[in-house]
């Protein structure tokens, strides 16, 4: 496959998209949307939790908002709309937020919503979520003058912190169920598994491998919502089985490239199969390459920059992610391109070049042509994950390095590498979310590594001026100011090498044209579903 094979595709995105643009809006245009009916919704892979307190799995974060709602949700230009809160303010020296609370609004067991559950949620987000320790660092206090009043005091400004507020990202807990608990056990919560949240479906069940079951909230405070009667969260690992569902309607919806992108073109041309690459304003997919710097080959800032010539970014985009995304060579995801430093360029598909840095390092090859051995591994969250590696135990083995491949489902995965740290080199996944305090600082920041905790510093990088950098354009709110110090930090990582950058990714979702209202908004199959309803005799 070529670039122009690439190019084709985007546009080919861009211009699906486009056609769909009328016919979404027409469906809003609807006056009584249609009460009932199920929804069988495509999350792959299975997360290891449904709640997004502790974690950002893809498919937690997908689930979990149906049950656990957040402060704000945004429309597809990021601009932040009521949830659970009905108005706020900033003061004039962005150090004070206050948010006033939807009155009436009762968790799932039946006790009132109050300010208490915001201000013990964002305490424990500041712990226990990988990414929260950074956005809610600067919020040293959360006051509760009345029981729909929640003020946010922070020490310094957070210029990220009003669109970081939606319920994948920050959900609001109840802080009856979570008290007493010890932070160290509060990711491993049956809450965890078995979410009481206010959202407008209920948890019913959980058979692992198998599916999910929520069922309609009766008492949602959005009176006459949500319009389904019930979803069903469906698992199903085999991705040819996965685009055989949609074709013959066993499926209705899934998000995140739901199906091969070898299929894709096959499925997407079938008449009650529709395509929407909107619903991922908040995210800026990048892929990478997560150098184990504790292993004694990879300390060698030279070693790095072998593997990094030992890869050709253009093979793996178009032969692994079939031209859907762009090579992208710093942390920063060409879907954000604000703070994209583009100077930047990918290190040279040159094998020569790696095979010195190898030989200059001291690790000459023994006679059966091997230099070292190092474990590879890979995120199962999407099969592209397995082909990089594959890709990558090739390519690394022409300059003599044994890459062994070990492969895991995905909750044995986040243990092997974020606990017990028993590989080194991961093919991993990194939202960049819609800000890079929010979305890279966790990868590079050397205060969030953190055994234990999902996608953070899994490299055990350690560098002060990165630290200085990024906590310095965490707190300015002079833009120009705040692009310097990102685009400083991006020309460091990309000398040093803690982690190899690949592509940035382009998602789409894949429906059945009967459900509508699916993608209202920048969270896309990540928001509530409140408005999503089936259109009978479509599809």
């Amino acid at each position: 496959m070529t670039i122009n094979r690439r190019r084709f595709n985007q546009l080919l995105l861009l211009s699906t998209a486009a056609t769909l643009l009328p016919s979404v809006g027409a469906y809003a245009t609807e006056a009584t949307p249609a009460r009932g009916g199920t929804l069988n919704f495509i999350v792959e892979p299975e997360p290891p939790t449904i709640l997004a307190l502790a974690h950002t799995a893809g498919g937690t974060q997908k689930i979990s908002p149906k049950i656990t709602e957040g402060l704000l949700t945004y429309d597809f230009g990021l601009t932040p709309k009521p949830q659970l809160a009905t108005e706020w303010s900033i003061s004039t020296d962005g150090l004070t937020y206050t948010f006033k609370l939807r009155p009436n609004v009762k968790w799932h067991d039946g006790k009132p919503f109050t300010s208490a559950d915001v201000a013990y949620s964002i305490e424990l987000l500041k712990q226990v979520h990988p990414r929260g320790r950074g956005s809610f660092a600067n919020v040293i206090a959360v006051d509760t003058p009345d029981a729909l009043t929640a003020v946010f005091r922070l020490s310094k400004p957070a210029p990220y912190l009003l669109k970081a507020l939606y319920a994948a990202e920050s959900p609001i807990v109840p802080k009856h169920v979570y008290e007493g608990v010890k932070i160290a056990d509060v990711p491993t919560n049956p809450n965890g598994s078995a979410p009481i949240g206010t959202g407008p479906f209920i948890f019913r069940q959980w058979v692992r491998g198998s599916h999910i079951i929520l069922e309609r909230n009766p008492d949602y405070w959005d009176a006459g919502k949500p319009y389904l009667d019930q979803i069903v969260v469906r698992f199903v690992p085999d991705g040819a089985a996965r685009a055989a569902g949609f074709e013959t309607g066993e499926f209705d919806l899934g998000g995140d490239n739901p199906i091969p992108l070898a299929d894709l073109e096959r499925i997407k041309a079938l008449p009650n199969i529709g395509i929407d690459s909107r619903g991922y304003e908040t995210k800026g997919d990048q892929t990478q390459l997560i150098l184990n710097l504790d292993n004694e080959y990879l300390k060698d800032v030279r070693v790095r920059r072998a593997i990094a010539h030992a890869i050709d970014l253009n093979v793996i985009l178009n032969t692994v992610w079939y031209g859907y995304g762009h090579v992208s060579p710093t942390p920063i995801s060409t879907f954000l391109p604000q703070y994209l430093d583009a100077t930047i360029k990918p290190y040279a598909f040159d094998l020569k070049a790696a095979e010195q840095l190898l030989d200059e390092a001291g690790y000459k090859r023994n006679g059966s042509g091997i230099r070292f051995a190092l474990r590879l591994t890979h995120n199962s969250y999407n099969e592209g994950f397995k082909r990089v590696a594959e890709y990558l135990k090739q390519n690394l083995a022409r300059i003599g390095i044994d890459a062994r491949i070990d492969s895991y489902d995905f909750s044995t995965y986040i243990q092997k590498v974020y606990t017990e740290r028993a590989f080194d080199l991961t093919a991993e996944y990194l939202g960049n979310q819609f800000d890079p305090t929010l979305g890279v600082q966790r990868i590079y920041w050397s205060k969030n590594f953190k055994l234990g905790l999902p996608f953070s510093n899994a490299s055990h990088y350690q560098n002060p001026e990165v630290d200085r950098l990024l906590e310095a354009a965490s707190v300015e709110v002079d833009e120009a100011k705040r692009k310097q110090e990102f685009n400083d930090f991006q020309k460091i990582v990309a000398d040093e090498l803690p982690v190899i950058n690949l592509i940035s990714l382009e998602n789409v979702t894949v429906f059945n044209k009967r459900v509508r209202n699916h993608t209202i908004g920048a969270e896309g199959v990540q928001s509530n579903f409140a408005d999503v309803y089936i259109k009978e005799g479509e599809g």
